[in-house]
């Protein structure tokens, strides 16, 4: 008999850590502590939680919960956001992810979500159920030697101030800072309350000791608070010499002074060598802020957050344009949830999109969309590779003007 696929019981919470354990090549096995913190963390959606069951074991997991995307514009959208999927290595290619991937899509889709999203472990797995990467990131590694900045810096030269912080000061402060940003940086997503706790070292995993990192906010001269980093760093001598790296564990900044003041901070910290930036937008200021910009090398690049198109219309009425203008799409969707052919009407005012019997203008398949949505990738650039047709000449490079961003978009959150 096939496994069954079913929603997760209380009952089933360590047998379920168990196989997401195993999955992902952790030690397999659920302690009691790691169990009573994922059974705080989802208990109240638990209606959201899949396994798959052979032989009262389980062998495979999923997990969504409710989340909110901003779109371009800054307008917010209610994401399906995926999580925690795995299938045990005796399960493989028996089609279990399919199965619970169709029954999540299909519920999300019933309650009104209008689009799905994750974070892909591996690039391959996903564009066969209708997501496409509509977001990058981009690491570097910075030989502060090399990068030509001036030693003699002591601080932001526009009247801020860069201070210290403690975990508790970071969670009465962050989450306003975060939502400033959020509202105007397109895929960016909401953080919940646990997110703060877990990354402030109040709320510890098991398995992932918590080392407390080194945290730092910007004031502006206004005293707003308008940037928060965090920071680790490592204690490597070499000949009596420092070969030390500060690793950014997470930047925010509000506005592009408290950018400048919190990397010309981490650059003129002593004994510091080297920077590892973490994962950044791909179009970040950091190379240009350095007077060499050679001296900060790429080390990732990477697609990063996925999206699932669910609601054609609302997905793309939501966002703003640049310019006016009119396209035809015609979507293909092999899971039948959101294909057919639409027309979007646009500009800075405003958008209408709806379905259409006229004729198209372009035609791709619905993860194509989710590519474009937020408007990083290049329609030409899809058209060239043959993942968009162009049925009406001229529509990629109007769609282009239509869709894409001054400003890549950026997601800095796992989930």
């Amino acid at each position: 008999m096939a496994p069954e696929i079913r929603t997760v019981a209380d009952s089933d919470l360590t047998d379920w850590t168990r196989a997401l354990n195993t999955g992902f090549l952790r030690p397999p096995e659920a302690s009691k502590e790691e169990v009573d913190i994922r059974r705080s963390h989802i208990g109240q959606e638990l209606d959201r939680v899949q396994g798959a069951f052979d032989r009262g074991r389980c062998v495979g997991t999923f997990r969504s919960f409710a989340q909110r995307l901003t779109a371009v514009g800054g307008t917010e959208v209610a994401a399906d956001a995926i999580t925690n999927v795995s299938v045990s290595p005796t399960h493989r290619r028996q089609g279990l992810l399919s199965r619970m991937m169709e029954r999540d899509l299909r519920a999300a889709q019933e309650r009104g979500d209008v689009v799905a999203s994750l974070i892909a472990a591996e690039y391959p797995i996903y564009g066969r159920y209708g997501f496409g990467p509509a977001t990058w990131v981009t690491e570097w590694r910075v030989d502060i030697a090399r990068a030509g900045l001036d030693a003699r810096y002591s601080g932001p030269a526009c009247g801020g101030r860069v201070d210290f912080a403690e975990g508790a000061e970071v969670r009465e402060l962050g989450p306003a800072l975060h939502e400033r940003l959020r509202a105007r940086q397109h895929g960016m997503i909401d953080r919940r309350e646990r997110w703060w706790q877990v990354n402030t070292g109040l709320l510890p995993f098991p398995n992932q000791p918590w080392t407390e990192p080194f945290y730092v906010l910007y004031r502006s001269p206004d005293g707003s608070v308008d940037g928060l980093l965090a920071y680790a760093g490592d204690s490597k001598w070499e000949g009596k010499l420092p070969r030390n790296t500060a690793s950014v564990l997470g930047m925010l900044a509000a506005s592009p002074a408290a950018e400048r003041a919190l990397w010309h901070f981490l650059f003129s910290v002593d004994w510091v060598t080297h920077v590892a930036t973490g994962y950044r937008p791909p179009d970040d200021l950091l190379p240009l802020l350095l007077g060499d910009p050679r001296a900060a090398q790429v080390t990732t690049h990477a697609d990063f957050l996925w999206l699932r198109p669910l609601d054609v219309p609302r997905l793309l009425e939501a966002r703003t344009y640049p310019v006016p203008g009119s396209l035809v799409l015609e979507l293909s969707d092999r899971a039948g949830l959101a294909g057919g052919r639409y027309l979007l009407e646009a500009g800075p005012d405003g958008a209408s999109c709806a379905p259409t019997t006229r004729s198209a203008d372009l035609t791709m398949d619905i993860g194509e969309l989710g590519t474009l949505w937020l408007g990083d990738e290049s329609v030409v650039r899809l058209a060239a590779l043959g993942r968009v047709a162009e049925e009406r000449e001229g529509a990629a490079a109007r769609a282009e003007l239509l869709l894409r961003t001054s400003r890549r978009p950026w997601c800095p959150d796992i989930f």
